[in-house]
């Protein structure tokens, strides 16, 4: 058994990275790639705000990482939405660009493209409501995701929560044979903007 394994693994991981750099749809929110948040299900203010589609119980793969930060929510969000710095202190993004933003930063109607989990993707912001919500729609024909920030405030500061959830051929194989690299990636994105938001506020 695992001598398959062995041997399966990496055939599978190849075209995990061959797949994902062809057959790209229109990024979401263009003429040719609608998105469709009309049926959004009523939630709790404490909750992600997702659109049916994007369900958590209907997703072929999904991640829950969650942090506290000893900052108010306005100092994590004026880190977070700084979308072209993301590279300078996360790992786990490159070669970000705002599209038609000369601050580099996010805002209600942004999209951007980068490069994310060794693939490239332009995304579209669908949620922006400082400083507390943040979501944006990745769409690939090989994969499709929706990332949410929600920051919730505390006696201590911020509540963050980041939840990804993905559809898709290349969500299936991310959950079969790396289903920790994103969590992991996740950690240290939410440890990172603990550290700067926290070192942005006067003690």
């Amino acid at each position: 058994m695992r001598a398959v394994s062995n041997t399966i693994t990496p055939i599978a991981i190849a075209c995990y990275a061959l797949l994902g750099g062809c057959a790209t749809v229109p990024p979401a929110g263009t003429p040719d790639n609608p998105l469709d948040l009309s049926n959004s299900t009523p939630i709790a203010p404490d909750a992600i705000r997702w659109p049916e589609r994007y369900q958590p119980s209907k997703a072929t793969f999904f991640v829950h990482n969650e942090i506290e930060i000893d900052a108010p929510p306005q100092a994590v969000w004026d880190v977070l939405i700084q979308a072209e710095a993301w590279p300078s202190w996360y790992e786990g993004a490159t070669d970000v660009k705002v599209i038609d933003a000369p601050d580099g930063r996010l805002t209600a109607r942004s999209s951007f493209s980068w490069r994310t989990m060794d693939l490239d993707f332009v995304s579209r912001v669908t949620e922006f409501d400082p400083p507390y919500r943040l979501s944006w729609e990745s769409r690939k024909s090989t994969i499709q995701g929706y990332h949410a920030w929600l920051l919730v405030p505390t006696a201590r500061g911020t509540r963050v929560i980041t939840d990804e959830s993905q559809f898709g051929m290349l969500a299936s194989l991310q959950g079969i044979f790396i289903p920790n690299k994103l969590r992991r990636l996740h950690d240290i994105w939410l440890s990172n903007l603990k550290q700067r938001a926290e070192a942005s506020v006067p003690r």
